[in-house]
């Protein structure tokens, strides 16, 4: 083969290489593009299904909650509920709320009622409880309307508390500091999406902080 054979057919290679790699990635593109096309018109069938996977159906059987029990000397809680499970209601009075409460905060769970974080304590047990629910008309939408000094009674299956309001806030979901775990003193934190009105993704929560003014058996 002559140089200026070699040379042509070279060129050759050269575009032939070139003109598939942007084939390639064009085609890449455009795969990209059609499966972003795709997952916005399937978005809410496609959080539904990892939610259903994620979830843990809500277990209201009431021959466990008999078990539970708490000693006041060690301030625990004896037998715990199983995620999922009712134990308690929460209410707020002056809100006109009266919620079941679930140890749980799935999805699953917070369709049924108020759920409580599985990292908090539970009531009773000197720490920080974290309760959370919708900001639905059935749920917490009227949360923000509540006033320091109210107060929040959670009646478990093991007895009764009651807690003051001390302060109110709103914060970043993304603020994983604005609801301190702590084990000094019994505080409950209540929260819901916010604002509470409106249609789609919300990143702000609205806070209520209450500490424990009361307990009976």
């Amino acid at each position: 083969m002559s140089i200026k054979n070699y040379h042509f057919y070279n060129k050759i290679s050269v575009r032939i290489i070139i003109a598939t790699i942007r084939n390639i990635i064009v085609a890449l593109l455009l795969a990209f593009i059609l499966l972003f096309l795709i997952y916005g018109l399937t978005k809410k069938e496609v959080n539904q299904a990892i939610s259903l996977v994620q979830t843990i159906s809500v277990n209201t059987n009431k021959k466990q909650l008999d078990n539970i029990s708490f000693n006041k000397v060690e301030k625990k809680v004896r037998n715990y509920p199983e995620y999922g499970t009712k134990y308690a209601t929460i209410d707020i009075e002056s809100l006109n709320i009266s919620l079941p409460l679930y140890y749980g905060d799935t999805l699953t769970i917070l369709r049924n009622g108020a759920g409580q974080s599985g990292g908090s304590y539970f009531p009773g047990e000197g720490g920080t409880i974290v309760c959370m629910a919708h900001n639905t008309k059935e749920m917490f939408r009227r949360l923000p309307e509540i006033e320091i000094g109210a107060t929040i009674k959670i009646d478990a299956s093991y007895g009764k508390f009651e807690y003051e309001v001390y302060d109110t806030k709103v914060v970043s979901m993304y603020d994983e500091d604005s609801i301190e775990i702590q084990h000094e003193e019994e505080r409950l934190a209540v929260y819901t999406c916010y604002p509470v009105t409106g249609i789609g993704h919300k990143t702000e929560r609205f806070v209520v902080f209450a500490k424990l003014v009361k307990i009976e058996e």
